[in-house]
Order: structure tokens, then sequence, then C-alpha cells
């Protein structure tokens, strides 16, 4: 068994065993990565921090003083801040930029005792679903159809976290969700992703696209390791006004606890027009083994579900519109020149920004825009709280939901780069829980007729991530999901 195919939990209990140090576990990672260039999940490889991290990380187990992440090799998404190693968001704008500072979701998951491996690819500012909006380029995904060559997407924005963690090129990564930007990456790469609470999570260090729906989490092999990654990033941080003051409990608790009795609820909306009857059917697997695990199945509705595409796509535009003013030349980043202030900003985030991000900023502005504001903005803003309403009826008889995570499974990288609307509706199972801010989690569950994932998601009631992770343990161990892709890389 090669050290890079255990699972987090395994890992840190064979460091703790002393069966391998961290030097060799990173050691082993990084020849993976260097042998798996052709994949792009990675943009920028920090081999010889990792050992100095490693190295530190067994003197202080040597000591009696291991954390709970104690050597473990994380890949981080290049949206997250990293003290003197260069922060991206994936943009030309942000091309050379070397933060002074750490975010404190990574910042944490050092205290803990983690290692770090290199940061990953991402589209642009976290805009987009396919991961081909990246200066860096597309991220492929390490799984393939069967008999086929044909590249495809591990979806976005998170992609290159979702295809690290699925080839094994870290013990875990984190990523960030503003509409499904960890669980439709993990949906299309066999992964599991949690997206949690709004708030659970700092955003502090985290280069901003949509404030009020951008939430950090993980992204791992197992439901336990995202558990475990969770734990270590969750916590109260001052310096985020939107971070919540309460305790984060020890999550990889309720993995295995029992579900027996948990209303589990099944939304009647899910159901969308030229869903694949693969999805439909792993859906009622679902289903069927929380049945047989003890919980009861309740039909529910929300109502306004067909509403939460259009005002996600006008608040989290709106709100990157705002963001994204920040970059203008002046301060860091990217600056080209012009014969006055005015041209400087246009000449530098016309080069500076993709076609995807300048669509956003474009829509953005127009909605915040004097005559519009209240027609599109204001009127989102109504509509997001009715998705918030239709959920919190819902708890009324259930404590959890279960839908598919995406639908379908992986497309081919370029398939649905021409169509931008094709591209947002693979957001139609995941926008609502960041409108709502509830905590969402994908987890693979089987194999379509061409062998590609495919993932059920579980979602649940505010700061209740405990029952997230239980209802996720039970699918996961009805499922028996152990496919990995083919190493063809």
């Amino acid at each position: 068994m090669s050290l890079t195919n255990l699972t987090l939990k395994a890992a840190i209990d064979g460091l703790a065993a002393r069966e391998f140090t961290s030097v060799e576990l990173t050691r082993a990672h990084i020849d993976a990565i260097e042998a798996a260039r052709g994949l792009n999940a990675y943009i920028l490889e920090t081999p010889d921090k990792a050992i100095d991290m490693a190295a530190k990380s067994d003197a202080r187990r040597a000591l009696g003083e291991a954390g709970p992440l104690e050597g473990a090799p994380l890949g981080v998404k290049d949206l997250f801040c990293t003290n003197g190693v260069r922060t991206t968001a994936c943009s030309k704008i942000l091309e050379n930029f070397v933060p002074t500072y750490e975010s404190t979701v990574t910042s944490q998951l050092w205290r803990d005792g983690a290692v770090m491996l290199g940061k990953l690819n991402l589209d642009q500012f976290a805009m987009g679903s396919s991961n081909e909006t990246s200066y860096f380029g597309p991220v492929t995904n390490p799984w393939r159809a069967q008999g086929s060559t044909k590249a495809l997407t591990p979806g976005g924005s998170s992609g290159g976290s979702a295809a690290a963690v699925a080839a094994d090129l870290c013990l875990g990564a984190t990523a960030t969700d503003t509409g499904g930007s960890i669980r439709q990456p993990a949906a299309f790469t066999g992964t599991v992703g949690i997206k949690p609470t709004y708030g659970r999570c700092s955003r502090w260090g985290v280069v901003a696209f949509a404030s009020s729906l951008d939430q950090a989490g993980p992204i791992a092999k197992t439901v336990e390791d995202a558990a475990l990654l969770l734990t270590s990033m969750s916590g109260h941080d001052p310096k985020d006004s939107t971070s919540l003051d309460i305790p984060v409990p020890d999550f990889t608790q309720f993995v295995g606890k029992s579900v027996k009795g948990l209303k589990i609820g099944i939304p009647k909306e899910y159901r969308v027009d030229n869903m694949p009857a693969e999805i439909e059917k792993l859906w009622q697997d679902g289903i069927a083994w929380l049945k047989e695990a003890g919980c009861e199945i309740v039909d529910i509705s929300l109502p306004h579900t067909k509403y939460a595409l259009p005002a996600y796509y006008i608040v989290a535009p709106a709100e990157a519109s705002s963001n994204l003013a920040r970059y203008d030349g002046m301060r860091y980043g990217l600056r080209e020149e012009g014969a006055n202030l005015t041209e400087i900003y246009e000449n530098t985030r016309a080069s500076g920004f993709g076609d995807e991000v300048k669509r956003r900023i474009l829509i953005g502005t127009y909605v915040l825009s004097a005559g519009y504001y209240d027609a599109y903005y204001l009127k989102a803003l109504k509509v997001r709280r009715r998705i918030a309403e239709d959920f919190d009826n819902a708890w009324t008889k259930c404590d959890a939901i279960l839908t598919p995570t995406a639908p379908s499974a992986a497309f081919g990288l370029g398939e649905n780069s021409n169509d931008p609307i094709a591209m947002y509706l693979n957001d139609v199972f995941t926008v609502t829980t960041n409108l709502a801010g509830l905590p969402g989690l994908s987890l693979p569950a089987g194999l379509d007729a061409n062998g590609l994932p495919l993932g059920l998601q579980i979602i649940g009631k505010p700061l209740d991530e405990a029952t997230v992770f239980s209802v996720a343990g039970a699918v996961e161990k009805a499922a028996g999901f152990t496919a990995k892709a083919e190493k063809w890389w």
C-alpha cells in the first residue's frame, strides 16, 4: 500500500504508531504531485516548505506535542492567502501577489500540525463550475469514462482541490463554496466535500467573491476525514464580522452515530427536467439506504427552488462587482500603464480579469445601478429570504434533507464553455444552501453507466453539521463506494 493511498485518518494513526514519519509521508506526496503535473491540479508546489514543516512536525511528535492533524500533508486552494507564498485566486490581476499574512483557516490547520504541499488550481476568483476559467489553464479530472481518453472537468470552482484529493496528491484540501464550489467538484471526482453553515469558518484572508455566500470547507477522501478537517478549520475569528462565536464540536464523534429515528426530507422540487435516470436511481438508492438505517422518509416542499439560480446569479455578481473594485492597479497586483488614472484602471482591469470574471462584474454592476437596483437586486434579496423560509418550514418536518449533488456526472472540458447558462445550471441543487446559509455535504454514492462517480447531497439545519455527518456516515457505509480513478497520468 502506497503512503499516498491512505485516508487522512489512517495516515494520522500511522504517524501516531510510528509506522512512518511525516517527512516520509510528505515526500511520497511530493513525488506523486511531480508525476501528476499533467492534471494541472497544483499551480504552485512548495516542496521545500513542506519538508521543513514535516520535519518540525516529526520533532513535535517526538516531544509528545502532536496536534490533531500532526504531520498530515494537505493542499490549499489558491484563494486562501498564505504568508510568503504566492496567492493569485488564479487570476492574472494577482499574478505576482505574495501575502504578508496567513488566512485564519490555514493558520488553524498549521496550528494543528498539518503540512502544506502547495497551492491548488481553481476557477478565476472562484467564478466557474468547471475549472476552465483559471488563468493557469483548466484542471483535468483524474476520472475518465470507460474506454475513453477524453479529458473531463473536475468541476469548479474548487477543481484543483477535488482533483488533487481524488488522485491522491494530498490527504485533504481546503476549498470554498459560494454556490456549490465544494460539493459539485466532490461529486464529479468521487470525493467528499462539505460546505459548513455560513459563519462556521472564518473568511478572513480568503480572497472574496460574494461575501454573504462564500464559505470555506474541506474536500477529503471520506466522511470521517472531512469531519477531521472541518473541526480544525472551524471556530470564531474576531477579524471576520460574520464569524459565529459558538463552540466547535469534534465533528468526528458524529460519524458512525446511529441515525435511527431521524426524519429525512425529500424535496419534490429537486426532480428537474432532463435529469438523467441514473441520478434519479441513485437518489432512490440513498432513500432506501437511509430507510434501512432506521430513518423515516418524509416528502417536503421547497417551493421557491426554481427561483434560486436566478436569485443567486444576481446576488453573487452584485457582491463580486463591489468586492473586485479593489483590483485597480494602484496598491498591489497587476498594473497596466495609461495616459491618466481612468486609463490605468481600464487597462489594468481589461487585461487582468478573465472573460467570466468580466461577465459577472458587468452583470453585478448592472443590477446594482440606479435604474435596476429595485427591479433586480432588491427582488433577488426578497427571493433569497423566501428560500430561507422554505427551509425553515421544512425543518418542522425533518432533521436533514437528501438530494442529488449535481444534475449530471462530470462532462468534457470545453463542452459547456461557450454556453454560460448550461454551465450555471450545474449549481441547480447546490445554490439553495448558500442562499440560506445552511450546511451541505456531498459524498460519492455510485457510478454512472460510463463508470464516472455520482454524488448525493445531505443538507442540514443551521449549525447542525453533526446530523449531516451522521447521515453522511450512514449513506457512506451503505453505499460502500470504494472506486478510484484508474491511473493514466
